[in-house]
């Protein structure tokens, strides 16, 4: 029994690792079809544009996916989104570079003064590079070593910075498209609920730690 057991909770682990090397390659599909179109001539009359948006597109898609992972582990019982909410988490970094890289490198060629200008004049860039420069840190505590350094409570705290980036980065978007908001609609929803769920859950935990516990004389 013990051996059929070890030898189920080593498929368990290898399935684990199988799917999260799916998602991996899943995740890099964005920017392969990226790469694919500049090589091709396929990023249309505005090449910077296209790429702007769509790894600005794939930076929000990863933070809200890494932010389900709590409530389907709540509401389901999977466990394994948790597995993979901190690669999907430096996902969501990875493409926010790249984003951020775009602007920097090709849209303004490191003209730092026009930087700084456009940070003060356009509010979709003036509520976008703070929520930019919040993922940084969250990105270099992601290790487990990182977490042992910080303490759990600490990296907890310092991890709630993804809420206030998610908005921003929502925010971000919304101001930047002039015309077709629906995608900005969508991400705003999608948010709402996410964020919704946990003020939810958060104060039924409060209440359950704030209700009276009767004795068993008083019970009787």
């Amino acid at each position: 029994m013990a051996g059929m057991s070890q030898r189920a909770k080593t498929n368990k682990e290898k399935w684990l690792l199988v799917g999260k090397s799916l998602v991996f390659l899943a995740a890099l599909i964005p920017l392969a079809k990226l790469i694919w179109l500049g090589l091709h001539n396929g990023l249309g009359a505005n090449p910077i544009e296209k790429i702007t948006r769509t790894t600005g597109y794939w930076t929000l898609t990863f933070l809200l996916i890494t932010l389900t992972a709590t409530p389907l582990r709540a509401l389901l019982g999977w466990n394994w989104p948790i597995r993979w909410r901190r690669m999907l988490g430096l996902f969501a970094f990875f493409y926010a570079s790249l984003h951020f890289l775009t602007y920097l490198v090709l849209d303004q060629f490191f003209d730092w003064p026009a930087i700084v200008k456009d940070i003060a004049k356009r509010p979709y860039i003036t509520v976008g590079f703070p929520a930019f420069v919040m993922l940084i840190p969250l990105a270099v505590t992601s290790t487990n070593k990182m977490i042992q350094r910080l303490g759990g409570k600490r990296w907890k705290s310092l991890h709630g910075l993804i809420y206030a980036i998610g908005i921003a980065g929502v925010v971000h978007f919304w101001w930047l498209v002039k015309r077709d908001i629906s995608e900005p609609v969508q991400f705003a929803a999608m948010l709402s609920v996410l964020l919704g769920f946990r003020v939810v859950q958060a104060m039924r935990t409060k209440r359950s730690r704030n209700k009276p516990v009767l004795s068993r004389v008083e019970i009787s």
